[in-house]
């Protein structure tokens, strides 16, 4: 598998946008896929063929939620997080049309603010968009001044895709409790990263995706603690009537494979991954004119975002070209907008220009980030000093 991360000499540094498959979850599927009775649908069950199916489904969908601390009846199957989330946020505005207030936050994932956006748009609900302070974090107080006597919903990611910075959901989930509102949680960049229970947390729906952590990518997941949604796709019965469709059996069940497999070891890889991102960050610290977009003490061990001073990060990424980090977002680094998330933190146009993220994950090396120090001092050194042209 370290054969594909490092192919020619590259170096994968960009875990936040996606992971590479784990070897063993492949062959998992595979087998899955080559064996002859595992072609059926989970929905006709009155055949041995969609029986052995559904059972394989059930045993995956138990085994996730036995790992995240919920119920097996609240998982329902999705194509990634990007659906879940709208499934969450569309399927209870549509459910409760009489209360049509949402909080959120201006530094969400896209796929919560577009889907707030369309809602807005259709005239079926309010949306407050809270602000956050200088390294990410919301303001619980600042929250609590928003509710209304209508606010149906507060949807939160748990941990920035950009710059990693960690919500407090748990005194959310509390916030939500007492005022009888739908609490969601964008957990994308949370399972399989952290130990993850729901039972420390009052979270009604909660979101992620698995190949965030080795796992295949078109499945997500979206649990639901009630039956409170209004469904999105109509077609069938599927998922208990709230995602219709034929199931993607082999994905389900390398999700499942992905999630047992990193869940074995999660508490030994958050400790290496936190010695990595440290390593990383007191190998550069001393570059003049460097800066942290958020902090190192409320961010994901994962994800740490940089600003270099006068740098043009393009230019910069073209210097370290063997080494793969990224922009911003995933679903940002082929638009021409400036990072929302960097903005909501009050950097100007220049700053954003000027940062790079770095997120890291099971193959990452020592000598991945001894490599990208001496690689990144390098492109400074060479872009200060003899393409002044390219600096800004």
């Amino acid at each position: 598998m370290n054969n594909i991360i490092k192919h020619h000499n590259n170096i994968y540094l960009d875990y936040a946008a996606t992971t590479p498959m784990d070897i063993r979850v492949i062959k998992k599927m595979y087998n899955y896929l080559i064996t002859n009775d595992n072609f059926g649908n989970s929905i006709s069950q009155i055949h041995y063929f969609g029986q052995k199916v559904h059972e394989d489904i059930e045993k995956a969908r138990y085994q996730i939620a036995t790992i995240i601390g919920g119920n097996p009846q609240n998982i329902i199957f999705t194509s990634s997080a990007s659906e879940s989330i709208n499934l969450a946020i569309k399927g209870i505005i549509y459910k409760y049309p009489k209360k049509k207030h949402i909080i959120t936050c201006v530094s969400e994932h896209a796929a919560t603010l577009q889907t707030c956006y369309f809602l807005e748009k259709q005239n079926l609900c309010d949306v407050t968009y809270l602000t956050v302070s200088k390294i990410g974090l919301i303001d619980l107080d600042y929250l609590k001044d928003h509710i209304k006597h209508n606010t149906i919903l507060i949807t939160i990611m748990h941990i920035n895709n950009e710059i990693g910075i960690i919500q407090d959901i748990q005194h959310i989930g509390e916030i939500c409790k007492q005022k009888n509102i739908f609490f969601h949680v964008d957990a994308t960049q949370s399972i399989g990263k952290f130990p993850f229970n729901l039972s420390n947390y009052n979270i009604d729906l909660l979101s992620f995706s698995a190949h965030k952590f080795y796992g295949p990518k078109g499945i997500g997941v979206l649990y639901t603690k009630h039956p409170c949604l209004i469904p999105l796709i109509h077609g069938g019965n599927h998922e208990k009537g709230m995602r219709a469709g034929t199931l993607a059996t082999h994905q389900i069940i390398g999700m499942a494979e992905a999630l047992y497999l990193i869940h074995k070891n999660i508490m030994n890889e958050m400790t290496r991954i936190k010695f990595l991102k440290n390593m990383l960050w007191d190998g550069v610290k001393n570059i003049p004119g460097i800066f942290l977009n958020s902090d190192l003490n409320h961010t994901s061990p994962y994800i740490i975002n940089l600003r270099f001073k006068n740098i043009f990060n393009k230019l910069l990424l073209l210097e370290m070209h063997n080494i793969a980090v990224s922009l911003s977002s995933a679903c940002m680094t082929n638009s021409y907008k400036l990072s929302h998330v960097l903005q909501s933190l009050g950097l100007t146009k220049k700053e954003i220009h000027s940062s790079i993220r770095i997120s890291f994950g099971m193959f990452t090396t020592i000598q991945d980030i001894n490599v990208t120090i001496s690689t990144i001092h390098t492109a400074i050194h060479k872009i200060r000093h003899h393409n002044k042209f390219y600096s800004i």
